[in-house]
């Protein structure tokens, strides 16, 4: 299967096709270049093409204006990804309208362990820009990525306490990577390219427009493993980053605010209505996530199985054969009342063996 850099890009240029639809041609053709030797009334069949879509895949103009794309990827050393190919992010691989074709600029590793995306209000106050420091701070020396929108506010906080702490950040822009909005971030992004990168869907030449926003943010939801909310009002693009990650099943986060303040009142609504975690502190993230595990923890759960009761070794076993039980169902499986089930489990998850979750469910380390 052919896919050349000139046509992938000449792809995303037809007016109208989307990412769905590209995605739909090239299952249909059997590969990108063929798209553009296929013939008209064949495209026209292709559900969702219709006659004006295909008569548009004729355009040679889009060929020229790709070809020009082509030289100023070389020209600045940039990395286009395209859905196909092994570099492109594992995470948005499954997401239905994630971007066929992305251009990254930088070292950091796309496919990282963890990656942390911040979000929240342009018009932050300190105790946001607190929070953020200390939420990113909690990462230092993880390897976690930390990713958000490169906008005022909340995101570049978070970008420059990424740097601030020797951790990798990415920041995706709503526009293309021949500049930098805001144009005050030049500086950081310089910094970030060499401790991170800068990644974008959009060519060279395209202006920060109004609707090239919502589309940054479906690239920070789904790259995104946990998705942290500073601080946001009731509307604005965290919130709709929010709604994003929770509509592709992410791990969605807040910190809570002052009832009354404005930029307090998104969090808070996203916490009221169960649409985000309540969180703190990045160790709050860590617990949800399961992030906890550290490699004493398991070291020390290995020497404890030699000693373990023969209840707590029963519950355990429980434990192995189903990752997540609550402490009615081990009581029940293993067959010990529910006094002595409490007991072993509060031992086990002391010495660092199991996990307690949210409504009273366990899981080992």
């Amino acid at each position: 299967m052919e896919n050349s850099l000139f046509n992938i890009i000449a792809l995303t240029l037809i007016p109208g096709v989307g990412d769905i639809n590209a995605k739909k041609l090239i299952a249909y053709c059997g590969g990108v270049d063929l798209i553009f030797k296929e013939k008209e009334a064949n495209l026209q069949k292709i559900p969702g093409i219709g006659p004006a879509l295909a008569k548009s895949v004729a355009n040679t103009r889009l060929l020229k204006r790709a070809e020009e794309e082509v030289e100023f990827i070389l020209k600045h050393n940039i990395t286009p990804l395209f859905y196909l190919q092994d570099n492109y992010p594992r995470r948005l691989k499954g997401i239905e309208d994630a971007p066929v074709l992305m251009y990254y600029k930088g070292q950091a590793n796309l496919n990282a362990e963890r990656i942390i995306g911040i979000v929240g209000t342009r018009k932050n106050t300190e105790y946001g820009k607190e929070i953020t420091e200390q939420i990113v701070h909690h990462y230092q020396g993880s390897g976690a990525l930390i990713l958000s929108g490169m906008a005022y506010g909340i995101d570049v906080a978070a970008h420059k306490a990424a740097l601030n702490n020797q951790l990798p950040t990415v920041g995706v822009l709503a526009h293309g990577l021949d500049r930098i909005y805001p144009s005050t971030h030049r500086a950081v992004a310089e910094k970030m390219v060499n401790n991170g990168g800068l990644l974008c869907e959009f060519m060279s030449g395209t202006n920060p427009d109004r609707e090239n926003f919502p589309k940054r943010n479906r690239i920070v939801a789904g790259l995104s493993d946990a998705l942290i909310v500073v601080e946001a009002a009731i509307t604005g693009g965290a919130l709709i980053t929010a709604e994003i990650a929770n509509s592709y099943n992410k791990d969605v986060f807040a910190v809570p605010g002052r009832v009354g303040d404005e930029f307090s009142e998104g969090c808070n609504r996203l916490i009221f209505s169960n649409k985000a975690n309540l969180i703190t502190s990045g160790a709050d993230v860590d617990y949800f996530m399961g992030w906890e595990e550290k490699i004493e923890k398991k070291n020390k759960q290995t020497s404890l199985f030699i000693d373990l009761t023969p209840d707590e070794q029963k519950l355990v076993e429980m434990l192995k054969s189903d990752s997540e039980l609550t402490i009615d169902a081990l009581a029940i499986k293993a067959g010990i009342p529910m006094s002595k089930t409490a007991s072993a489990l509060m031992t086990l998850e002391l010495n660092g063996v199991i996990r307690g979750l949210p409504g009273k469910r366990y899981k080992l380390i």
